[in-house]
């Protein structure tokens, strides 16, 4: 009997990071860089407020999000576009400028959605090899061809955490042909702090042929939800709607995201966490001989060729202590985990747990 037969799409599913261990109970998640200190108070008291008002429809185009991130960063709502999450806006701008033959050019341990919404619009992917773990962009512009449509950077990225200055990221716009759409993923911007770095809102908001994409996964601990942003030209952000599908971003994660961006109380205490703990944690990896990036958002990159053991043993080790990390096998970098910044109790226990397998 002869059956249905799904296009052949050759492409690594997306592998998250662990959210429990074999039987191991009450397991602190550290694998997926979310909020260390949860939503804003008011994001919650919205998404309660909301939870009543499910039998409706949400806005179908999110307005009432799109004005109020207009007002918070004096840019304009009709240039934006919200999704469920950043993924979302990827494989729209993706489904919107792709097609087979095309090419787009990632970097060698950029984040992995990048790569994965291209492959599935058909294009062929090529990868610019990166130097000490860091995009670079001579390599990038090594794989521009007349074929390529789309070039994607994560500025910090995931999940080495290095980054472009605001030098480098002008100078990459600049030699890449102007047809050329640059995509710039800001998850992690709030947590930057280096006179060097600009985000690429700051940097391209008056640029036609850039994308800037935002999240609220991180800063604003709205993960569960699924909510993000673009903004670009009115032109691609118009071609993006017309593929969009009504309705995309739900009431709960409307009402919440308009109160979490807000709450800028909340987000300047969430960022302080961070800082101070980013501190705390490059010192205690350091001093155990674990290879790491300077703190630049809510996790670091740790590899563990100068330690006794290696990133396997480390891992089953803190898992049986309650603390689960992220493997970064899918992004194939060896001997190596991720850990997310977590609360106090939480990297506390990291702390003493790491020194403890370490000793």
């Amino acid at each position: 009997m002869m059956l249905p037969k799904p296009r052949n799409i050759n492409v690594d599913r997306y592998v998250g990071g662990l959210s429990k261990y074999q039987k191991i109970g009450n397991s602190i998640k550290l694998s997926a860089n979310e909020s260390a200190l949860g939503p804003s108070p008011k994001a919650i008291k919205a998404f309660e407020r909301d939870k009543n008002k499910i039998l409706s429809y949400p806005e179908s185009d999110s307005n009432s999000l799109r004005d109020a991130i207009a007002k918070k960063f004096n840019i304009k709502s009709n240039r934006i576009i919200c999704g469920t999450g950043s993924d979302q806006i990827f494989d729209l701008v993706c489904k919107s400028f792709l097609q087979k033959g095309d090419e787009v050019v990632v970097t060698e341990f950029g984040f992995i959605m990048h790569k994965i919404y291209a492959s599935i619009h058909g294009a062929k992917v090529l990868i610019a090899k990166e130097k000490q773990y860091k995009a670079s962009i001579t390599e990038i512009l090594k794989k521009i061809t007349y074929k390529t449509k789309i070039v994607f950077i994560a500025n910090p990225n995931n999940p080495t955490g290095t980054y472009l200055s605001k030098n480098e990221m002008l100078t990459l716009r600049k030699k890449l042909r102007s047809n050329i759409l640059l995509v710039v993923d800001d998850a992690y911007f709030e947590f930057m702090n280096r006179s060097d770095f600009k985000s690429g809102l700051d940097l391209f908001k008056n640029k036609p042929n850039v994308l800037i994409t935002r999240t609220f996964s991180k800063i604003y601990g709205l993960a569960g939800l699924r909510l993000g942003w673009g903004y670009s030209s009115k032109k691609i952000i118009d071609s993006m709607y017309r593929i969009k599908p009504p309705f995309n971003v739900n009431r709960a994660a409307l009402a919440a995201g308009i109160e979490a961006i807000k709450d800028n109380k909340w987000t300047r205490k969430a960022i302080k966490h961070n800082t101070v703990w980013a501190k705390k944690m490059f010192f205690i990896l350091k001093k155990n001989n674990i290879k790491t990036n300077k703190p630049t958002a809510n996790f670091f990159l740790m590899n563990f060729s100068k330690t006794k053991i290696n990133s396997n043993q480390v891992f089953k080790k803190l898992a049986n202590k309650g603390l689960i990390l992220r493997k970064m096998l899918q992004y194939k970098i060896p001997n190596s985990l991720r850990f997310t910044i977590g609360n106090k109790k939480a990297n506390e226990h990291f702390i003493k747990s790491i020194e403890n397998i370490l000793e």
